[in-house]
Parts: structure tokens; sequence; C-alpha cells
């Protein structure tokens, strides 16, 4: 149902008046918002349902064959859109998403064996470059720590390039120890550390068959100390004189394609690399 962009101050648009994260989950019905044509689809097609939409004409043409029916969908032009949301919508869509965590951590896994942990990871740009790496990958899930940043929160689904619509994660109980929850898996602690072994050493002995979790720490500190005493192994990148260490979107990168689950039925995609 599309519906043209007038009033400013209608009530009906207040999601997206300076996409305020924080009152979308309070005010608005529990939403988060969906960036961009092809995350919009995405989010459609993994079966999110839609509040609202707001687009730019172009993308209300291009996304016409998705738009459900009776979901109004507020279409202006690329002025009155950046003075509702207070940014250049650059790629004329928005989508208002009810929000939903479809995960149990225990029901990841239970049907995987590839995962990547994350504590504390708090920049929503890395996270959703973290799942968008997994899903790129063939890993088969993610969990989150109860501090990590939020997967559906603008920017990280953004990031994601709507791979979090797909890929299985899950937000950590903190009362149950990543060594309890995955008690039969190699846990393979990203980290500086003395003794640490070399990621490639380390990825050769590891088969197909086996359950990897790689666990990731925050941006400035690392790994706690706890998270550290459950690991099987700490792995480490080396890296040259004068660089001691990688973002934690690249490191996630290097370690899932070093661990990945290798099949010879899968071939490589080609497009991989392709923004």
């Amino acid at each position: 149902m599309l519906v043209p962009l007038t009033d400013l101050a209608d009530p009906r648009v207040a999601p997206y008046v300076a996409l305020r994260e924080a009152s979308l989950r309070r005010t608005t019905g529990n939403l988060f918002i969906a960036e961009g044509e092809l995350v919009v689809r995405r989010a459609l097609l993994a079966g999110y349902r839609a509040a609202s939409f707001l687009l730019s004409p172009r993308a209300a043409a291009t996304l016409a064959d998705v738009l459900p029916e009776g979901v109004p969908a507020y279409v202006g032009d690329a002025a009155t859109v950046e003075a509702l949301t207070g940014f250049h919508v650059h790629r004329g869509a928005l989508a208002a998403m009810q929000r939903g965590e479809r995960h149990d951590p225990v029901a990841i896994v239970a049907g995987a064996r590839r995962l990547v942990v994350v504590e504390d990871v708090v920049d929503h740009a890395n996270l959703g470059a973290i799942v968008r790496t997994a899903a790129g990958l063939g890993w088969d899930g993610l969990l989150v720590s109860h501090g990590s940043a939020d997967p559906l929160y603008r920017r990280a689904v953004k990031a994601s390039m709507g791979a979090v619509f797909t890929l299985p994660w899950a937000r950590l109980d903190p009362s149950v120890s990543v060594r309890t929850l995955l008690a039969d898996w190699s846990l393979v602690a990203l980290a500086l550390q003395d003794g640490a072994v070399d990621l490639a050493t380390y990825a050769h002995g590891v088969g197909a068959a086996d359950r990897v979790a790689v666990m990731l720490g925050t941006e400035g500190h690392g790994l706690s100390a706890a998270w550290l005493a459950a690991a099987d192994a700490v792995v480490t990148v080396p890296m040259a004189a004068g660089i001691d260490s990688l973002n934690v979107g690249a490191a996630a990168a290097i370690a899932c394609y070093a661990l990945r689950p290798v099949s010879p039925s899968r071939a490589p995609d080609r497009r991989a690399a392709s923004g």
C-alpha cells in the first residue's frame, strides 16, 4: 500500500524520526530498522514482518514484488526522507520490522559444527561484519554474550548485508558458562597471549567433522580471563613488526576462513568478495 509522504509530523512515520534505536524498542512496538533495498528484501524473504516502509520512488518500484499487501509504504523524495530521518538514505529504502530472537542457544549448539562466539563486542559495524563473514564462509551460527551489541541494530544489520536474517544467532544467558554450553566442543580463543599457537598450525589439525567454536573478545581488551580459561586452545594470527593486532572483524574473517567447514560438494562462490 503506497502512501505519499507529505507530513513529517504524521505519527505513523514515528519509527523513522531520527532513527533512535532505543525508542524503537521501547515505544514503537519493539521494532528494528532494515536499511537498503537488498537488506529489506532479505528480511522479508526470511519471514520478518514489516510494520511499515519508508521508500524513495525508485525503491518502491524495485521492491514492488515483495512488499506485503496492507502494510503501508510511505514514499517520498530524498529531501523529504532526509528531513524525517536526519540523514541521507542513499539506498532509498528503510523498513520498520517486528523484532524477534528466533533461535535458542541450546538449539543452535545441537545442530551445529562451526560456531562463532563473541564476548562483549560492542561495535555494531564489527558485529555485522562478523555475521556476514560467518554466513559467507558456511559457519552454522553465532552466539553473542549478554554484553555484546545488538545484531538487529540498524548499523549491524547493514554491515551484515542482511545475513543476520539467515544466520542463526542467539544471546547467551549470563548465568551459563560458555564451557558448560559447549561442553563437548573444541573452544578456540583468538587472543594475544604468550604461548598462543599460530592459527594456521592449529587449523592444519582440524577435521571437517570436528565441532569447533571460535571465541572473539572485545575490541579493546580481548577475551576475559574466564573465557580464556575455558578455551581448549589459544591461537593467534602472526603480525608484522610494529602492528600488534587486527580489528576484530578482520580477525574473525581470517579465523573463519582458516577453520571453515570444507565440503567437496560445495564449490566456492566467486562472488564472495563483491560488495
